[in-house]
This record gives C-alpha cells, structure tokens and sequence, in this order.
C-alpha cells in the first residue's frame, strides 16, 4: 500500500473525520482530501511530517505502511495493518471465554492455510 491508503486506514482506525485530521495538522480540508484521490500524489515532506504528527504515526509508517527500526535493537518494530489493530481492539474487548473460542477458531483456520 501507499500513502494515500495508509493515510485513509490510519483516519478510518482513528475514527477520525479528513478535516479533523486537517484542522490538527494545520492544513485546509481539501488539500488533505486531494492527498486521498485516487491519483494523487505523496506531498512534500514538511506537509507529511504535519499530517503523520497529527495522527500520532511517523511518516515512515504513512509512506510504507511500516513502523521505524526500535533504537534499542535496531530491529524492525512489528507493524499491523489498520484492519488487524481493529480486530485487536476488539479482542481486548472479549472475556477469557470469548478470547479463546476466538483462539480456537483461529488455531485452526491457520492448521488449513499450512
């Protein structure tokens, strides 16, 4: 994925509206809007680094949907789609007995994809 999908999961996962991100980032609603056209282009690095502080990411993760190198260990910090921390959060959600029913259902959904 690109920028502009990125930037779409993370308003989306935020559960956030563009021109509240806009208004955050001190830009106008439809210069945020036209960075999630379908044709649109990655803005210049100042803008990002205002709309990736406004969402509390880095622009790295904007840019490749990744998270930057841990500066403990300089290994890669595990990054997760919007998709996946959603249906973390709602995992958090669940009681004991849910939370393993759903690991059940997964354990085995992951022994058919093997």
């Amino acid at each position: 994925m690109g920028f502009k999908e990125n930037l779409r999961d993370e308003i989306n996962y935020q559960g956030l509206l563009v021109k509240e991100v806009a208004a955050k980032a001190g830009l106008a609603s439809n210069a945020l809007s036209n960075y999630l056209r379908e044709n649109s282009s990655i803005p210049a690095a100042d803008i990002a680094v205002k709309i990736a502080a406004a969402l509390g990411v880095s622009v790295e993760y904007l840019v490749t949907g990744k998270n930057p190198a841990s500066s403990e260990k300089s290994k890669p910090v595990k990054s997760y789609s919007a998709e996946i921390r959603h249906i973390a959060d709602n995992l958090e959600k669940m009681n004991p007995k849910e939370l393993n029913l759903v690991s059940v259902l997964v354990k085995e959904i992951v022994k058919d994809i093997k």
